[in-house]
């Protein structure tokens, strides 16, 4: 997790699970510190020095023993999105992997806090294992140095970005890649003998979700052809924000698909020209009113929604063998109003 409110959301679904919790982030509060440290999570991943200080002062206060992660930045690259490159030197995350026998050893001087663990995250969507494994070297010969000064390592979280393939998914690719990855992070901690933790959450959940839309109108600039749809970058920004490829489909299939393909935009009302889906995608055509249906959107979907342009957010359905089951309440325009004074 990454925040408290992530927090709150587990402990209402199952508050037995606090001890599987992992917390991550650059930016801890107190408050969210304290709430973790009464919960009794597993373990904290510090991500500087003043963190590290902020954390022995709850644990103090609370008079609980805080187990402690450092997570070091490995200076690895990552081939991926800039804004979801996490592993060099000139991001915000972690600490420089040289500085890290040092702040470890103050770490292990502090009263409440316990160290027990290193951790390391270099980007999310990497569909190339190599990055992956030089970082598990850098990080399993930390662990050893770490050992040899006295430090008790139980964990590596080597944390996630375990990519899909958003524009060609293959059940049987996937499964390659999965093996290649668990291959790519075990070599080098062999004989290390620690609880390895992982979250691979993009690679399940991204699969596992679909955006339904609706096709408004049909419209052409200059031969330049445009679907309109009722969904929005609103409701999935990760084409506006990453140049993210979605594939589209028709939900319902027209007889003479086959035969009639046109490229066309596929964009949304709000009043941006970033809020797009699709550009000059090649698709059967799609006449209006009916449905499309933009896959791959279980991750980072819903969860980077907004309300932009005072629109309320879609429902969630879960779908599972033949039953279906609304999970989240289509919003409406008077839940956005309720809290504004």
């Amino acid at each position: 997790m990454v925040s408290g409110g992530e927090l709150e959301r587990v402990l209402t679904a199952d508050r037995k699970a606090a001890k599987e919790i992992v917390f991550s982030g650059v930016g801890k509060t107190r408050e969210e510190l304290n709430a973790a440290l009464k919960a009794g999570i597993m373990l904290f991943n510090v991500e500087s020095e003043s963190e590290l200080w902020a954390l022995a002062e709850c644990a103090g206060r609370l008079r609980k023993t805080a187990p402690v992660a450092l997570r070091v930045n490995p200076d690895v690259a990552a081939d991926t999105h800039p804004y979801i490159s996490t592993g060099l030197r000139k991001h915000k995350f972690g600490v420089p992997i040289r500085d890290a026998r040092t702040l470890y050893a103050k770490a292990s001087g502090a009263r409440y806090l316990e160290v027990c663990g290193v951790s390391v995250h270099i980007g999310s969507q990497i569909t190339d294992v190599t990055p992956f494994g030089e970082a598990m070297v850098r990080v399993a010969d930390l662990v050893r140095e770490l050992r040899r000064d006295g430090h008790r390592i139980d964990y590596i979280d080597a944390g996630g970005g375990l990519g899909i393939a958003y524009e060609k998914p293959d059940a049987r690719e996937f499964s390659e890649d999965v093996a290649a990855y668990a291959r790519a992070l075990a070599a080098p901690l062999r004989g290390l003998r620690v609880r390895l933790l992982l979250e691979p959450g993009r690679s399940i959940v991204g699969p596992a979700g679909a955006l339904l839309t609706s096709v408004v109108y049909r419209k052409s600039n200059d031969g330049k052809r445009f679907l309109v749809v009722d969904a929005a970058m609103n409701d999935l920004i990760r084409p506006a924000l990453y140049g993210a490829y979605h594939e589209i489909v028709a939900v319902t299939e027209s007889k003479d698909a086959a035969a009639n393909f046109e490229v066309t935009d596929i964009v949304g009302p709000v009043c941006e020209t970033g809020d797009f889906f699709a550009r000059d995608r090649e698709l059967a055509v799609i006449h209006e009113g009916e449905l499309l249906a933009i896959l791959d959107a279980g991750a980072y979907g819903m969860v980077l929604a907004s309300n932009y342009n005072t629109r309320p957010r879609p429902a969630e359905v879960l779908v599972s063998g033949k039953s279906a089951k609304i999970i989240r309440q289509r919003e409406k325009v008077s839940d956005l109003l309720r809290a504004e004074l």
